[in-house]
Order: structure tokens, then sequence, then C-alpha cells
């Protein structure tokens, strides 16, 4: 099941491959801000982006559930 998610206050974006519950045994950043995560046979779990309005990319363009900011 794939899940995306974009959180405010982290200006993170998440797509996660795997099925719930399934844990990250190694994530590797492959890119300024872009990690990999992988389980333990090194399949690829999720992908992270990290400060994605600096990417140039429009927050309401996301396609995916948005965490509100914490007040």
């Amino acid at each position: 099941m794939i899940t995306t998610s974009y959180d405010l206050d982290a200006d993170a974006f998440s797509l996660w491959l795997a099925p719930p519950g399934a844990v990250s045994a190694r994530t590797e950043e492959v890119a300024p801000g872009v990690m990999l995560d992988f389980d333990e046979a090194g399949e690829l779990l999720g992908i992270e982006v990290l400060s994605v309005r600096a990417r140039g990319m429009s927050v309401a363009s996301l396609p995916v559930p948005v965490r509100p900011a914490a007040e």
C-alpha cells in the first residue's frame, strides 16, 4: 500500500511504499534533503523530501494529506 503525506511543521513530503507496520532498518541520504528508507533485505520502503517549499514546490499542489502546523 502506498501512502503519502506532507508535514507543514517539518516542510517534509513522505512517500511510503511498504505495508503499514513495516520498519526501516536503514536510512540513506541520496541527495541533500532526500532520504531513502530500506528494510533489512535492502528493499526500498519509503522516500522523504525535506525543504519542499525551498525546492520551489507549491504545497497547495501536493496531492497528499497535509498535517496542520502545531499551534
